[in-house]
């Protein structure tokens, strides 16, 4: 008989309560809040000296590569590949076996990502361009992208009662946006690339591809080949979080020899611990202190335009792009919502999709090399990030709230819901 989670072992109970979606969230906050206070604090001194402490040496073998680096650095690239190949492992996982396999149920999904995250840039544009600020114009991307983990637990804790398909629908947005969005890190946020480090990169991702494949992988064989991936990749001059979604994809998604899982299942479980418990929380740390109390004050920082582009771009354009894709693809094709979604479901899912934080964080940091335009920016995504938040939570109390039919997407079949998000079925699952 199997046990339950109180009777597991502390670091198994400890790995579960790590995974869970709403325990990343809370982490993330928590990690984000904690920066925002010492930033904040009469040692805000000792904050700055920490994020600035450099480690690492400045090369490795005969390979030029810098890699002495700030603690915030190392978040950003190093401990931010670990979520990136969670990114991967899951992205394939929905590929092969999961929501984005069958393009016709994946299809609504898919282009309401891509006009959540075309709506947002243009809102961001429109704002700057408005205000009189086009020097800002490189950071388009940041209210494009939206927070997985951040997303999910916010769901968990407020959409009990509805239908899981809701969470598979914010999922498979979710992992589409995340995907264009480091196509538009690797694309747009590379501005040299030194081709044989990035060859010798994408050899070691070749190598891991064919041992993670093996009958019998080994960690101390994947581990290195993944350390000298990254590593090469940084020296590139690609993000060297990209490093670690290639890794991801190469992870197979279909049991093989026997295996009573996949290996994305098998990788995920593994890796997500890390992912959820160290990796984001610590380079949320990194990231989100923004001091308000130097420099000219917080209504200089809050009032330049980039902050209120951000803002509109995340929490109006996200719901805007969301909804009016899903609108038009479902007006003018065959394709319709999945079963037992309808369309007022998509109100909280569009402000679900404006919660940016940790790859907005990225891209904010990757687009703004004056720290007053970074400040902003920082401060934008994580107070745009709340609100979203709230709104989604709020309507999705909302939505809980209201009876439905029994067709709620209107394809003139009535619904089929397999399990609602909360009940003892999702718990398992979930």
């Amino acid at each position: 008989m199997p046990r339950t989670t109180s009777t597991l072992p502390f670091p198994q109970r400890l790995r579960a309560w790590v995974s869970r979606e709403t325990t990343g969230g809370a982490l993330l906050i928590g990690a984000a809040l904690l920066a925002l206070l010492w930033a904040n604090s009469p040692w805000r001194e000792a904050y700055a000296s920490l994020s600035a402490t450099v480690v690492g040496p400045a090369a490795i073998g005969p390979i030029p590569v810098h890699l002495d680096l700030s603690l915030s650095t190392w978040a950003a690239d190093g401990l931010l590949a670990i979520f990136f190949f969670v990114v991967g492992v899951e992205l394939k996982h929905e590929f092969m076996a999961g929501s984005l396999r069958n393009p016709k149920e994946a299809g609504v999904p898919m282009i309401a990502a891509v006009g959540g995250m075309a709506v947002p840039a243009l809102v961001y544009a429109g704002v700057l361009l408005t205000m009189g600020d086009p020097g800002a114009l490189h950071g388009w991307a940041i209210p494009t992208a939206t927070d997985i983990a951040f997303a999910l637990g916010v769901l968990a804790i407020f959409g009990r009662g509805l239908p899981v398909a809701i969470r598979t629908f914010l999922l498979t947005l979710a992992v589409v946006d995340d995907l264009l969005a480091i196509i538009v890190i690797a694309v747009f946020y590379t501005e040299a690339i030194h081709w044989w480090s990035l060859a010798g990169a994408l050899v070691c991702v070749v190598l891991f591809a064919w041992h993670v494949r093996s009958r019998a992988p080994r960690w101390f064989v994947l581990l290195p080949l993944a350390v000298v991936a990254w590593t090469l990749m940084h020296a590139s001059g690609v993000h060297a979080t990209v490093a670690g979604v290639l890794l991801g994809f190469t992870v197979p998604a279909i049991a093989m020899r026997g295996e009573p899982e996949s290996r994305t299942h098998t990788f995920e479980h593994a890796v997500r611990p890390f992912s959820q418990g160290l990796a984001l929380p610590v380079f949320a740390f990194f990231a989100a202190g923004v001091s308000l109390v130097d420099g000219d004050g917080p209504g200089a920082l809050i009032g330049q335009p980039v902050v209120l582009a951000i803002t509109a771009g995340l929490v109006l354009g996200k719901l805007v792009g969301v909804l009016g894709a899903t609108a038009l693809v479902t007006r003018l094709t065959p394709l319709r919502l999945p079963a037992g979604i309808g369309v007022r479901d998509l109100l909280p899912v569009g402000f679900l999709a404006g919660i940016g934080f940790t790859v907005s964080l990225l891209i904010s940091e990757l687009s703004f090399g004056d720290a007053e335009h970074a400040d902003g920016a920082k401060i934008a995504i994580l107070g745009a990030s709340v609100l979203a938040a709230i709104l989604g939570g709020l309507s999705l109390r909302w939505d809980a709230r209201r009876a439905r039919a029994t067709d709620m997407n209107l394809d003139g079949v009535d619904d089929e819901v397999e399990g609602y998000i909360g009940d003892a079925k999702d718990r398992e699952n979930h």
